[in-house]
Parts: structure tokens; sequence; C-alpha cells
């Protein structure tokens, strides 16, 4: 316990000097707020406007956590598939790919168009944002068994089956982690991306995204850097979540968990 405490002060104090240097450097240029409003003044239009704050986190969190979920599943479904063969790789691989590559931008307005707007289409672009990792870094861990264990396991007249549930995805768990991790960051990404196209238009009803959008229209800078602000605590809070999963499911046994415990 004294240990964590010890290595979080670090952070935390990094923090308060990004805290202060921004205060010194808004007072000492005679920074107009809205250019560069102070932490002051953005603490201030968050607790005034917490409702709203308070709503548009709870949207944005929902239809992120909602796509992470969907996104982990597909995924891990996905990886099993493509780690049955060589050849089922070189033939879907690529395709998987395009889920990469393709910008989300770009085909939003046709996720719009075929399943209209609100959380459902957010979802769904949230779920492509974050399935990429989820299945390449899945795939790569089931694949990546040691061949002795298999030829162990084939030895003992072990199923297919047998073979994916007690050897392949025990061993791809710190992978499927690796593509949690990334995607939990992503998630939220990909609800901000979503809501500039499909969330609710109401003013003070939409999310994260749509916020921003209308602080910034509105010259309401104070208030977007608390949304922003908002934004990375949300991230922050999706990633040490799956962390804390990763943990408790991988410290009592697999090396990885023991030595990060050991530093």
């Amino acid at each position: 316990m004294k240990r964590i405490v010890v290595q979080s002060c670090w952070p935390l104090g990094v923090l308060v000097l990004v805290v202060l240097g921004w205060h010194g450097a808004t007072v000492m240029f005679d920074i107009p707020p809205y250019i560069l409003p102070g932490p002051g003044r953005v603490v201030a239009a968050g607790i005034e406007r917490h409702a709203n704050l308070l709503l548009a986190v709870r949207t944005s969190a929902t239809a992120a956590l909602s796509g992470f979920l969907l996104a982990a599943f597909l995924g891990v479904m996905a990886a099993v598939v493509l780690a049955q063969s060589p050849l089922i790789r070189r033939c879907l691989v690529p395709y998987t790919i395009l889920l990469q590559t393709v910008p989300v931008v770009a085909i939003a307005p046709l996720i719009l168009m075929w399943f209209g707007s609100g959380l459902r289409s957010v979802v769904i672009v949230v779920a492509i944002i974050c399935l990429f990792p989820i299945i390449a870094n899945t795939t790569q861990g089931l694949v990546s068994v040691d061949r002795n264990l298999l030829d162990l396991f084939r030895m003992s007249n072990a199923s297919r089956l047998q073979v994916l549930v007690r050897l392949r995805l025990p061993h791809a768990l710190p992978s499927l982690f690796t593509g949690l991790r990334i995607s939990s960051g992503l998630s939220v990404i990909g609800a901000f991306t979503g809501e500039w196209f499909a969330s609710s238009n109401t003013v003070g009803q939409g999310g994260l995204g749509y916020s921003i959008i209308y602080a910034n229209s509105q010259l309401q800078t104070d208030y977007l850097f608390a949304l922003v602000l908002a934004c990375a605590a949300l991230g922050s809070t999706f990633f040490f979540a799956v962390v804390g999963c990763e943990w408790l499911l991988l410290h009592h046994w697999h090396e990885s968990a023991l030595k990060a415990e050991g530093d």
C-alpha cells in the first residue's frame, strides 16, 4: 500500500506543476479568458453547469462502454476464428485491416443513414474504432502458444475445443488485455466522433462530443475546457478499469503480472 501511495505522488506532483504553470501563464501574459481561461474559471464553469456536464458524461460513457463491450465480444470471436489456421488468416486478415485504415469519418454518414441518429449509431462507431486492436492482439496471443505445449495436449488426445479453452485462451489473456487497454481509450474517441454525426442535437442533451462542438461555437471556452477534461477523465477511468480487471485475472499466476508487482 505504501509503495502505491509513493508511486501515485509522482504523477500527482506533475499535475500540480502543470496547473500552477497554466495559472501562472494566464496571469503573467494577461491572456484573455476566451482564448485560455485559467484553471479557476474552468472549475467554476464545471460547477456552474454541473448538471449538463454530468448528463454529457453519462451519455458518452454509455455509448463508449456499450461500443467497447461489443467490440470486445466481436474481437475475441473473430480472433478465435482467425487462430484456427494460417489459411483463414491469409484470407480474412486483410479485411480486418480495413477497420483500421478506412476513416470512420468517411463512413459515419452511411451509418447515420442506415441506423438513424442516436445511441445505436454512436455505439456502432465506437465498436468499429475499438475492434481492430482487440482482434490483432488476441489473434497474436492465440497463435503464439509454445509448440511443446501443443504437442503435449495432442499426446493427451485433447480435442480442438479443449486446446482452445484450456491452453490457447489462457495463454492469450495478456495479449487480449493489451488490446483492451488500447481500445479503452479509443472508445471515448469513438464516442466523441460518433456524436459529431449521430448524437442528439438538442441543446443540453448531447454527449461530450456534441457539447464540445456547441461550447466552441458559442465561445464558451471555460466550459469547453471543462468538457475536454471530462473526456480525459472518462478515458482514464476506462483504462484503469481494464488494468484492474487484468490484475484481478492474472496477478495470481501469470508471469507478466508477477513481474509488474515485483518492479
